[in-house]
């Protein structure tokens, strides 16, 4: 089983400290929600962001939307051997169902975003999105997993296809991808990670880490043979 989290993502809603701004009031008003219900988007309130801290890297809902669509629509999800989660700056963690479609579009990712925040389950009824307050140290050993790997670029290099080498599907394995576009994890990783890893020399995006990551972890674990096979 491979539990991927995105780890320290930027994905909140709108701070307090930027709510009057006109700019998010006047979102908020085509919304139809309160400004600090909405999600904080960097492209479309960056005006409000530029004396909000962290302000060059906050609002990026749109880099762990990528991050789900890959994995969610992976093989190895079809499988049943993926779990996803998504570890929020302030220490939120999105707990995603494996049947979960989500929507294609980011407006509509947001607005489902929006619902989650506010009530703490999206959609309605049959919820396939869970929201609950956990450290990303907390999630971690919450898994219990038997390795927990982070890619990072301060990692050791090593080549994809080594990465998960020795590992079988009845071991747990945890992964952990930045869900932010710039800079460094804000969470202790160090604590957390048995093994960092940097698989390219150059800065790799998010999402094209996790559709590697999982890409190889299938084929360490023969599951496109398998398929194919069938």
């Amino acid at each position: 089983m491979l539990n991927l989290i995105v780890a320290d993502a930027e994905v909140e809603t709108v701070p307090e400290e930027i709510a009057n701004h006109r700019v998010i009031r006047w979102y908020a008003r085509q919304k139809g929600r309160r400004p600090v219900e909405i999600i904080l988007n960097s492209g479309l309130h960056h005006a409000a962001m530029r004396k909000l801290a962290d302000g060059d890297r906050r609002g990026r809902p749109d880099i762990a939307h990528m991050c789900l669509l890959l994995a969610l629509d992976a093989p190895l999800n079809r499988e049943g051997l993926l779990r996803v989660y998504v570890h929020t700056r302030q220490n939120m963690v999105i707990t995603v169902d494996p049947s979960t479609r989500l929507p294609r579009m980011l407006n509509r990712f947001e607005g489902l975003l929006e619902q989650l925040f506010l009530t703490g389950e999206a959609p309605p009824g049959k919820p396939l999105l869970r929201l609950e307050r956990a450290t990303l140290g907390g999630l971690v050993s919450r898994l219990r997993p038997k390795k927990t790997i982070t890619f990072s670029d301060k990692g050791q290099m090593k080549p994809l296809a080594e990465v998960f080498s020795g590992l079988c599907i009845k071991d747990n394995i945890c992964v952990l991808v930045g869900g932010f576009p710039s800079g460094d994890f804000i969470s202790d990783i160090g604590s957390i990670s048995d093994e960092q890893v940097c698989i390219d020399p150059d800065l790799l995006t998010a999402p094209t880490v996790v559709s590697r990551a999982i890409y190889a972890y299938e084929e360490a674990l023969g599951i496109v043979r398998s398929r194919l096979g069938r």
